[in-house]
């Protein structure tokens, strides 16, 4: 795929790249979007390459489309192409959680705000594991508020897959839950608060959270083996 620097004529400005893919802002019939190219593997066959990433680029599709199905705020996807192995979908104007949540360690916490994100962030993540869909990448990267509306968009379900076990749920939430330590811990416990917004919206959460008790407590040993 050839990279310029104009997006106005609908070609591709390099945004991020990452082991599996590139992400692109773009235009498409007229609106800014977002492209995102899975790209080849050299170690692999090519025609098991193309296989396999086919494979990948179809099951976000389906995830981000079942995701909206759920009621979970997701980029509009625009369209699919098999052959350059592209998704391309709606841009999203707003802050990444990520960093509004590392302003406010500089800045101090907006309370108001920081409740109301939680609140949304354990209702989405209630709503995709009630709907047997596990995103697989929560990180406060892959969450945006929507500019003028406040409204939270997860992005970026390349790891996503479905799944009705509670060990995934609560594998899940560890990984939100680790991603938070790391980089937030000046937030302080907002964890808590999204596991309180995800048991009151999910029906199945009992079963899920002692799960993840379970995961947590496997994590502990394995820090400690380290």
């Amino acid at each position: 795929m050839e990279i310029t620097a104009n997006s106005e004529d609908g070609s591709l400005i390099l945004i991020k790249q990452g082991a599996e893919a590139r992400v692109f802002e773009s235009t498409f019939v007229g609106r800014r979007c977002v492209v995102k190219e899975r790209f080849s593997k050299k170690y692999r066959h090519p025609s098991l390459d193309s296989k396999i990433t086919l494979k990948r680029l179809n099951a976000e599709a389906r995830c981000m489309t079942k995701a909206r199905r759920l009621g979970v705020s997701t980029p509009v996807l625009y369209a699919v192409d098999p052959v350059q192995h592209t998704l391309t979908f709606e841009y999203v104007e707003g802050p990444s959680v990520k960093d509004i949540f590392l302003e406010f360690g500089l800045h101090g916490i907006m309370e108001e705000q920081l409740e109301d994100i939680a609140l949304q962030i354990g209702n989405a993540i209630a709503k995709l594991h009630d709907g047997g869909l596990i995103h697989g990448d929560l990180t406060t990267s892959n969450m945006l508020i929507r500019s003028g509306k406040n409204q939270l968009v997860l992005i970026d379900f390349g790891l996503s897959f479905t799944s009705t076990l509670p060990e995934d749920k609560a594998v899940d939430l560890y990984v939100l839950e680790r991603a938070l330590l790391s980089l937030h811990s000046s937030c302080g416990n907002v964890m808590d608060r999204i596991l309180s917004a995800y048991r009151k919206s999910s029906k199945q959460w009992s079963s899920t959270l002692n799960k993840l008790a379970q995961v947590r407590q496997r994590g502990r040993k394995r820090t400690m083996v380290g």
